[in-house]
């Protein structure tokens, strides 16, 4: 019956494509224009993605480009404060914004017919936004309120926030996308003007426009309302502090009587998907699947959840979609009676006995399979697209390398994945970390 599952799978997988056709052009004004024409329903979803995230925020003013995404939903000189959103609901759609250390990105989801109206009013924010002293001070609490319900409340954020910033020393990934505390509560209006005139720019955007459009159409509109936009002169390409090399393993312990559930996480510096030179990335992707994925059959899951019950959670986990170097990532939560010490002895030892025995072929190819067929039902929802584009873009990579890279994910071996385990699995470039219930560190042994 398995035999007949994968077979019927793999039929499945060999028929499919792709349902959303790209094309791309760029405007004379430096911006990029993705059209991912999908004509399964009368849907569009519009999006603006900024190359400016929390890792391009100047010294001292750390959540500046998450406090400024807010910002945009204030009034510009043809919109008032709240109109846009407003507008949007009216008209049956939805939308949103988020913010990451690599991009910014405004978003809705109308009906198609809705598109020309969505445009006019993103390319108005995106030059003409008009902000007070009493829009600062409004949204500078709303911020500082997030951050407490987000992260001051709760000891695995914090936990977190430590841990990058240990990950991290000289990188701007150390520091949070929220911001620290001390200096989110010091934006000032001057401080959201200079980084918007910079990087809010349509030589610094890219828009994705995704659902039952035609590019030609796209084209026109974009060249209509983007199109006479100024771009942002002597924008250059982006220029961060790297990582000096890290010779020592990084250890930290974090306390909070609030913790529910004591737990160890190790990460390691780990490459990304760079253009052109996608493979390790790849490797590494398969690797976190085959090691922390299916509790069932992957690695950790058999060894330390069902054979040997020392975890009630195991993972592993890797996102190679960074401008910079990411990060590559193990946990495990024990059973009540097994220490965080023993429990850490217990995933080196996993780790240790899979560097040894190597790789189940029969799972390999499992997970290459259900890899497969991740990516083509995700072609089902034209949101998901639209961000896997905009997220690539934005981190460096091109078209080219978003559509190679379902082949360079099937074309892994074996051999591949144990060589990026094992340029990987070095303690000394480690950060481990504890998070524990009690107030009292744990020694290990």
């Amino acid at each position: 019956m398995r035999q007949l599952v994968l077979c019927l799978t793999a039929l499945f997988l060999s028929t499919s494509v792709q349902a959303a056709v790209p094309t791309a052009f760029m405007l004379d004004n430096g911006m990029q224009v993705v059209v991912l024409e999908d004509h399964r329903a009368p849907v569009v979803v519009h999006m603006v993605w900024y190359k400016a995230g929390a890792a391009d925020e100047p010294p001292g003013r750390s959540g500046i480009a998450h406090f400024l995404e807010h910002l945009l939903f204030k009034g510009t000189d043809e919109m008032e404060p709240g109109e846009f959103s407003d507008t949007v609901a009216r008209n049956g759609g939805s939308d949103n914004a988020f913010t990451s250390q690599d991009y910014t990105g405004y978003f809705q989801r109308v009906a198609a017919d809705r598109l020309e109206l969505m445009m006019k009013m993103e390319s108005d924010r995106m030059r003409d936004l008009r902000l007070t002293e009493a829009d600062i001070g409004t949204e500078r609490d709303v911020i500082l309120e997030e951050r407490n319900q987000r992260v001051e409340n709760e000891p695995g954020a914090l936990f977190q926030e430590q841990r990058q910033a240990a990950q991290y020393l000289n990188h701007p990934y150390g520091i949070p996308v929220i911001g620290w505390k001390h200096e989110a509560a010091s934006l000032t209006l001057e401080d959201a003007n200079a980084f918007y005139r910079e990087y809010y720019a349509p030589n610094n955007a890219i828009l994705i426009v995704a659902g039952d459009v035609e590019p030609d159409e796209v084209r026109r509109l974009a060249e209509t309302y983007y199109g006479p936009l100024e771009p942002t002169p002597g924008l250059g390409e982006r220029i961060r502090p790297q990582e000096p090399p890290q010779t020592s393993e990084r250890r930290l312990t974090f306390s909070d009587p609030r913790v529910a559930q004591p737990y160890v996480i190790r990460t390691y510096l780990a490459p990304e998907r760079d253009p052109g030179m996608q493979e390790e990335a790849a490797a590494l992707t398969i690797l976190a699947d085959l090691l922390g994925g299916n509790p069932a059959t992957s690695v950790l899951g058999q060894k330390l959840q069902f054979e040997t019950q020392d975890a009630i959670y195991t993972s592993a986990f890797y996102d190679g979609v960074n401008h910079d170097d990411t990060t590559f990532g193990l946990v495990i939560v024990p059973v009540p009676g097994v220490s965080l010490a023993e429990a850490e002895a217990k995933l080196d030892a996993a780790i240790a006995e899979f560097m040894a025995e190597g790789i189940d072929a029969e799972q390999f190819e499992r997970v290459k399979m259900q890899m497969r067929a991740s990516l083509i039902y995700a072609e089902d929802s034209i949101a998901g697209i639209a961000r896997r584009y905009g997220a690539s873009l934005t981190s460096g990579l091109t078209m080219e390398d978003i559509e190679a890279w379902p082949d360079i994910l099937q074309a892994v071996t074996p051999e591949d994945v144990m060589a990026a385990a094992q340029s990987l699995f070095d303690r000394n470039r480690a950060v481990t970390g504890w998070l524990m219930q009690s107030k009292t560190a744990e020694v290990t042994q």
